[in-house]
């Protein structure tokens, strides 16, 4: 199988997310040039993009809509149950399990662990936390692929530890620190902090009217 970029990956959720937009609105089919207008794409990068993996639509009338949502949710492994597992039951833990509710796709939290004895037990939707030291045995039981991490920065890399000797294979990381896993295990980080720090940059200066190069 050739091998597709991150950026192509990263994008494909993105299409999704409105095409079934477009569908909830009774669109039938949805040319690139739309898409394109709609995400601020170029029309060519998105039919590059949906190339790599098939040739979905048809010239002169576009892609069937619900044709290519099917297709992208096989694309994207959402045409079959993943079960997802989650560390550290504060505040974003808590928030993370109850947006799940709402999820329509077959990706779900069916698991939420604890260190805190405090925690162990208590509901979070139809979730219970539990101790970790049962995460492996819940993991295998639950045929858990992803983790998410919740916890503090110093407790990550432990619960990364325990999520790959459990056997995930594929970890969301909120905690604000590089971790380190085997090859085989696929991280992504979603750190707020940094987000904020980088959007900053962005932001336009009080006082600046023009772009003049600092001078030593």
């Amino acid at each position: 199988m050739k091998k597709i970029s991150e950026a192509v990956v990263r994008r494909l959720p993105v299409y999704l997310q409105v095409l079934s937009d477009l569908s909830k609105r009774d669109v039938q089919t949805v040319s690139s040039q739309e898409l394109g207008n709609k995400l601020d794409l170029n029309p060519a990068q998105i039919r590059k993009d949906l190339a790599y993996f098939g040739e979905f639509g048809r010239k002169g009338i576009g892609y069937d809509v619900s044709y290519l949502i099917e297709k992208i949710r096989q694309i994207l492994k959402l045409d079959q149950g993943l079960n997802v597992g989650l560390v550290g039951a504060g505040n974003l833990g808590r928030a993370l399990c109850n947006y799940n509710t709402y999820l329509k796709d077959n990706m779900k939290i069916t698991a939420v662990f604890d260190a805190n004895p405090a925690m162990i037990g208590a509901a979070i939707n139809s979730l219970v936390v539990m101790p970790m030291d049962q995460l492996k045995d819940i993991v295998a039981a639950r045929n858990i692929r992803i983790g998410i991490i919740t916890v503090p920065a110093v407790e990550a890399q432990n619960v990364a530890d325990g999520f790959v000797e459990a056997g995930v294979e594929g970890i969301l990381n909120f905690a604000p620190t590089i971790l380190r896993v085997p090859e085989h295990v696929r991280i992504h980080y979603a750190d707020f902090t940094t987000e904020l720090l980088s959007l900053a940059y962005y932001l336009e200066k009080e006082g600046d009217e023009t772009d003049e190069p600092l001078v030593d």
